[in-house]
C-alpha cells in the first residue's frame, strides 16, 4: 500500500483509467484506493476518482472498438470467415444494459463488444458508467474498511456489493420477461 500510496492519486487514477482498456482487472484498483488514498481523499474523492478513471476507460475502449481497431479486428474477422455482428437499432439499448449488467465477461471486453456492435454512443454511456460505479463502490469501501479493520464499514460494501447483484439478477429477469414477451407477440400475430 505504502508503494501504491507513493504514486500518488493522480498516477493511480491515470493507470485506473488506462490500464483496465489492456485488460488489467479493475477491481484490483478499486480494492487498493481506499487504503492508499482513504486518509488523502476521503470516500467522496476516491469515489469521484474512480468515477472519473471509468468515465476515461468507458470512452478509451470505444473509441478503440469502433475507431481504432476496427478496421483490423474486420480484417481479421473476414479471413476467418465471420463478420462483427451489429446490433439492431430496436434491441441495443437491451443489449447494452444486458452486456453491463451479465456477471463474468471482464470490464474491457464489455467495452469491446460494445463498440464493435456499434451501440451508439448516446446508448453505450450511461448504462457503461454508471452500473459499474454501483459494484465499484462497495468494494472501494470494503478494501478500506477491511484495511483498516472496521467490519460495520466491510459488511456495508459488501451488502452494497450484493445490492447491485441483486439490481442485476432483476434487471435481467425483467429483461428476459420483455424479450420472451415479445417472442411469444411475434408468433402470434398473423403472417401474410
Amino acid at each position: 500500500m505504502a508503494l501504491i500510496g507513493d504514486m500518488g492519486p493522480l498516477a493511480f487514477f491515470t493507470a485506473m483509467a488506462v490500464l483496465p482498456a489492456v485488460g488489467f482487472p479493475l477491481m484490483a484498483f478499486c480494492l487498493t484506493a481506499g487504503p492508499a488514498f482513504g486518509a488523502q481523499l476521503g470516500l467522496g474523492g476516491i469515489l469521484l476518482g474512480a468515477a472519473g478513471a471509468v468515465l476515461v476507460n468507458i470512452l478509451l475502449t470505444y473509441w478503440l472498438a469502433r475507431v481504432a481497431l476496427r478496421p483490423l479486428l474486420e480484417l481479421i474477422m473476414g479471413r476467418l470467415g465471420y463478420k462483427i455482428p451489429v446490433v439492431e437499432e430496436s434491441a441495443q439499448f437491451e443489449v447494452t444494459m444486458l452486456v453491463r449488467l451479465t456477471p463474468g465477461p471482464p470490464f474491457f471486453v464489455q467495452s469491446y463488444l460494445l463498440g464493435l456492435a456499434k451501440i451508439p454512443f448516446r446508448i453505450y454511456f450511461l448504462p457503461s458508467l454508471l452500473i459499474p460505479m454501483i459494484n465499484i463502490t462497495g468494494v472501494v469501501i470494503f478494501g478500506d474498511a477491511l484495511a483498516h479493520g472496521k467490519g460495520r464499514w466491510a459488511l456495508l460494501g459488501l451488502s452494497l456489493v450484493g445490492a447491485g447483484a441483486l439490481g442485476v439478477h432483476l434487471m435481467r429477469k425483467h429483461f428476459a420477461k420483455r424479450k420472451a414477451a415479445a417472442l411469444k407477440a411475434s408468433r402470434q400475430r398473423p403472417r401474410s
